[in-house]
Order: structure tokens, then C-alpha cells, then sequence
């Protein structure tokens, strides 16, 4: 039954930590950034993976005008909707 049910905490963490979450993480930021660099050629997008208590990666538009044609077009919020995701609004 349910209440038999247990989160096992440090394999979850090992997991997210892994290789396996690491390539895919790794894989949709490398898309994301395919995908911007479709919609701005003349932009450079960086790509740049990291561990925090899971694989995480960021996607940076490294152009002055970026943070205007992500307001105005929504550049990386639509090349994320192309790899398959959702994005939400950041909340603390």
C-alpha cells in the first residue's frame, strides 16, 4: 500500500547527478541553443553545464541586443518550446 511507500533521497540524488540526467540535460541545452542560433544567426549562444544538486545547464545569448529579442520575440522561451519544453517563470 501507500503508506508502505519510502523515497529513497540519496539514490533520487544520485540520479540526477548521474551521466545519464548529465547527457540529457547536456542534449536539450545544446537543441535550445541549435534553435536560437536558427531564429539570430549573428547571435553567439553559449552553452555551459554544471551540477548543483542535479544536472542543470544555461543557454546564454552573449549579444547586447538579447535581452530586447527575447522581449520582444521571445527567442529563447520559443527555441525551448522547439526541443519540447515549458517555460515558467522563475519563482523563489
Amino acid at each position: 500500500m501507500l503508506e508502505d511507500f519510502r523515497l529513497d533521497h540519496a539514490g533520487v540524488r544520485e540520479i540526477l547527478q548521474g551521466p545519464q540526467i548529465r547527457q540529457v540535460i547536456d542534449g536539450l541545452a545544446e537543441e535550445i541553443a541549435a534553435n536560437v542560433r536558427a531564429l539570430k544567426p549573428e547571435a553567439p549562444v553559449e552553452v555551459r553545464g554544471y551540477t548543483t544538486d542535479r544536472g542543470a545547464a544555461t543557454v546564454t545569448v552573449a549579444d547586447v541586443r538579447a535581452m530586447a529579442w527575447q522581449a520582444r520575440d521571445g527567442i529563447l522561451t520559443r527555441a525551448a518550446a522547439h526541443a519540447g519544453l515549458e517555460v515558467k517563470a522563475w519563482q523563489r
